[in-house]
């Protein structure tokens, strides 16, 4: 089972009423487990079985999301009025970086003036940078993420007011 497969059933999970998914496919297989709290806080979790070595690395840092902590343990920040505001969501599971290298500068500020398709930031997932692009045009208004910290999927990251 291809990476990006498995990252598509945790979307579908994450969106559905389901606690848990197995599949088996010759040597591979796969549950996905999903935690119901009081929180709207879903926990994916991959258990690989009889892989080659090679696939099993490949697959750890989905198995390690669960170590993500929720979004709710935060502390509170200050809201801003969402009358008419895009929200940018992350698209995966991963590592949230602003600029494309420690030493470059981020791609964008709050009060920037952003257009559409223009890259964001960077979601790091099992060592693939993914560049995440905008997909509207207007002013920064908040960026919701910080900094080199994990994201989970469908997370807020940046709010956009549209021009």
């Amino acid at each position: 089972m291809e990476y990006k497969q498995i990252q598509e059933l945790i979307k579908t999970i994450n969106k559905s009423n389901i606690s848990e998914l197995s599949i088996e496919e010759g040597d591979f297989k796969i549950t996905i487990k999903q935690e119901f709290t009081g929180q709207a806080h879903y926990t994916p979790v991959v258990h690989p079985v009889a892989l080659p070595q090679p696939a099993m690395q490949h697959l750890a840092p989905v198995a390690s999301a669960p170590a993500v902590a929720p979004a709710a343990e935060k502390p509170a920040a200050q809201p801003v009025p969402a009358s008419n505001l895009t929200t940018i969501k992350s698209p995966m599971i991963g590592t949230f970086y602003r600029s494309p290298s420690p030493d470059k500068p981020v791609f964008v500020n709050v009060g920037d003036e952003i257009k559409a398709g223009q890259v964001l930031c960077i979601i790091e997932a099992m060592k693939l940078f993914n560049e995440i692009e905008s997909e509207v045009s207007g002013r920064l208004v908040k960026v919701v993420a910080d900094d080199s910290s994990p994201v989970e999927y469908d997370q807020p990251l940046f709010l956009i007011e549209p021009m």
